[in-house]
């Protein structure tokens, strides 16, 4: 089984654990390219398309910039990523094996890489899907990769199994060619819903994500990532 998870808007360049080992982005020379193009953006310009504050702006403005600065290290994925899902995942308590585990049945969406596995290394940043950068053609971040992504994607989770537990909040749906997706491997799409009003009604919840990876994880020996079998 692969699992999917989305990305977080919040990130830090310090990681909280000790990986066996880091990898290379798959397309970390596409992602250096959109950096680059984000950096020549005023800090005005950042906050009008990301839908940020002056300060917020100005911090991702210089965090492109250092896409470009030699010998630049960054940090594995699942621990550079600081949102509620990763934060209760706790990477940080993780043991080789598990991370060793995630690497081959985890993947993260990011809409600067594309497509991530925990142990790749990178720089932090800030994007979102509806961005459409200069040099595309007027294409948001989710068209300028789906057909990048989908062969990638499905040749994953068949390697993985040929079943795929869908974590990822809705839009990131769109960064793939989803229907393929779906006729060509089993999506489980876990639902989240309370009982309000007099009927259960469906949410979005980043915290019962957290809950869904962990949910099987008696069955699994050495470890964190419950979501797999």
């Amino acid at each position: 089984m692969l699992t999917l998870l989305s990305c977080a808007k919040t990130m830090s360049e310090k990681a909280s654990a000790e990986v066996p080992f880091t990898t290379v982005p798959q397309f970390r020379e596409t992602a250096r390219d959109n950096a680059l193009q984000l950096a020549q953006l005023t800090p005005e310009e950042l906050a009008k398309m990301l839908g940020t504050n002056a300060k917020i702006a100005v911090e991702n403005k210089m965090r492109y910039l250092d896409f470009v600065v030699e010998g630049k290290t960054g940090t594995a994925a699942l621990l550079a990523y600081t949102g509620i899902v990763f934060k209760r995942l706790n990477p940080s308590d993780f043991s080789d094996g598990d991370f060793r585990y995630a690497q081959d049945h985890l993947r993260l969406t990011s809409f600067l890489y594309g497509y991530l596995r925990p142990l790749d290394e990178i720089l932090p940043y800030r994007l979102e899907g509806s961005v459409r950068l200069p040099e595309y053609g007027g294409l948001t971040m989710f068209e300028f990769w789906r057909e990048r992504l989908t062969d990638l994607f499905i040749s994953d989770i068949k390697a993985a199994g040929g079943v795929l537990c869908n974590l990822a909040s809705d839009e990131m749906r769109g960064l793939f060619d989803w229907k393929r997706v779906e006729r060509e491997v089993e999506v489980v799409t876990p639902e989240f819903r309370v009982w309000k009003g007099g009927k259960l009604k469906t949410i979005e919840n980043d915290a019962w994500r957290n809950d869904a990876l962990h949910f099987e994880k008696p069955h699994r020996e050495c470890g964190r990532l419950g979501c797999f079998p």
